[in-house]
Order: C-alpha cells, then structure tokens, then sequence
C-alpha cells in the first residue's frame, strides 16, 4: 500500500505541474478511526496528503460533477470506473476532462464492523499485508483483513479498473465467480413474500430521511429528486411504513441499468440499512433480461436509451 501510495503522489504531482488537470481527487487520512477521506488537491505541494489503503472505501466518482468545468484527475477503483463511464454516458461529465488513474482493489474494509469488534477508539491501527492490528487498551489483535471486508467488497467481480487513462500496480484476481457474487441474493429469492417483505419493512423502518444514500450516490444527481418536490408532491416528509417504502423502492428503481454494485449507499447510512440484497436484484434482472452490466464501456448507451429485437418483452400487455 505504501508503493501504491508513493505512485499516486508522483502522478498526481506530475499532472498538477504539467497542467493537465486542475485538481485531483484521491484520498487523505480520516480524522476518526477505520476511514480514509475523500480530498481534492488542486497544487503539486499539497500531494502529499494522498494515501492509499484499505479503508479507501467511499466512490470518489460522487464528486466529479463539483468539478465539471475543470480538468479533473481521480483516483478509481474498479466500482468507481464504472460509475464514471455511467456518468459518461449520460452526458453528465465529459471524459475528455478527466485523467483516470486506476488502482485494482483488494476490497475496502467496513467501518461498521470493524466498530463492532474494536469499538470507537483503538489507539492504534495498523494493516501488514492480510493482517489488521489494532491496539485497544493497551492489548494487541491480530485478525485476517478478509473476517472485516465490506459486503460489497467480499462479492465483487469488477475488482479492477475497467476505464483507467492509467493503472498502478497489477490487476488483482478476481474473488469470487458470477454465481457467488449474486450469493446474498439468491439466499434472499428462498424466502416467502411474507418474509421478504418483513424484511423490507424492517429494514427501513430504521429510516431517518436523511438522505445520505442519496447523497454519496455517484448516479443520483437529479437537480430535483422526486422525494423534494412540491408540484407535484409525490410522497409526505413523514416516517409512515409507506412512506419510507416508497422513497427507498423508487430511489432503487432508477438506478435500473445504472447501479455497479459500490455500496456506498449502505457504507453511509447512519442507521446500518443494507441495500445490497436490492442493488444486487437491480444488476441480475439487468444481466439476466437484457445481457447488460452497468458502467462496463462507455461507447455503450445506457440500458434504458436503447433496445433490442428480441428485448425481454413479457411485461409489454
């Protein structure tokens, strides 16, 4: 992670001096335990506040349209190429501004669980090669990095960068196969309705409207989300089971075509809801009726822009 590190710092300097981008967006240290934060870095001094690591879990493509009329230069793993070759494609940023540098991804590791083993405040947080160390009054633990990978990480089959300008490092292995990836899934397919929609029920029930699924969402971008309008109003403020119901189904339903699976959505809610069981329904149905995965090229026009002949068609009455 060091080297990987010391790369980006290069690159990123070189670009800045060279002018060929007016701002970097990487990572810098977290100011609390277990996290890295999102930074942009605009002069080749201020590199050296870029690290990468294991809990550089966030995807950075959320904050490319804060930056559209510049030159932008961005660190990305393989979730977040995705999210800007969507971004791409729906005309949201221009690629001809932005300097791609790829880094495969081991997985990011969970900040919320790794909370719920160590706590709030370990004094001390090490990671050597599979291993985490954390240190928590004054005892030491050493524990595999694979029992605290985020849900999302430990069932990712796009680990490495599919649109880079460049890429740093070598491309790692890919995890787990097709079948494994939609593993949560297809758990879920085994309940009954009754059950499923306990689940539902239950999982935003912990809902309180704040909306930061929304926020750290690299495709949703809406000037208006439906959620705000007033003309026409499409659902109240309030906390009622339909009422949370449908800001989550409907925030799911459009990203159709357009989710790649980051979990970002999850990694940010204050409240622990798990959107990978849905997000994952989004990408099968996607693959499975129209042989198309979200953000894979960007000479592909988006699933819902475009059609086949022998389109999946049974829902047409």
């Amino acid at each position: 992670m060091d080297s990987v590190t010391s790369q980006i710092r290069e690159r990123a300097k070189a670009l800045l001096s060279e002018g060929k981008v007016d701002v970097v967006i990487g990572f810098t240290e977290g100011t609390i335990p277990f996290t890295a934060r999102p930074v942009a870095v605009a002069h080749p001094e201020e590199v050296e506040c870029l690290v990468w690591n294991r809990f550089c879990r966030l995807n950075l493509a959320s904050y490319l349209r804060q930056f559209k009329d510049k030159k932008i230069g961005i660190i990305a793993k393989g979730c977040d190429t995705r999210s800007i070759a969507i971004l791409c494609t729906e005309q949201q940023v221009n690629r001809d501004n932005i300097y791609i540098i790829g880094i495969p991804c081991e997985g990011m590791l969970s900040r919320k669980t790794l909370r719920e083993r160590f706590g709030d405040t370990p004094e001390k947080v090490e990671i050597k090669d599979d291993i985490i160390e954390v240190t928590t009054s004054g005892k030491k633990e050493s524990v595999p990095i694979s029992n605290f990978l985020d849900t999302a990480c430990r069932f990712c089959i796009h680990p490495n960068p599919v649109v880079y300008d460049e890429m740093i490092d070598d491309e790692v292995p890919i995890r787990v196969s097709q079948e494994e990836h939609y593993s949560l899934l297809r758990e879920f397919e085994k309940k009954s309705p009754d059950e499923r929609w306990k689940y539902f029920r239950e999982e935003f029930s912990k809902c309180i409207r704040c909306y930061a699924c929304r926020e750290a969402c690299p495709t949703c971008y809406c000037e208006e989300c439906f959620v705000d309008s007033l003309n026409p109003k499409w659902i109240d403020k309030g906390f009622s089971e339909s009422d949370l119901s449908i800001w989550h189904l409907t925030r799911l339903y459009h990203q159709a075509g357009r989710c790649v699976e980051c979990g970002n959505c999850s990694a940010v809610c204050p409240v622990g809801i798990d959107f990978n069981v849905m997000t994952q329904k989004l990408s099968l149905d996607a693959l499975q009726m129209f042989q198309y995965e979200a953000g894979m090229s960007i000479d592909e026009k988006p699933l819902l822009q475009t059609f086949k002949q022998d389109d999946y068609n049974d829902f047409v009455m």
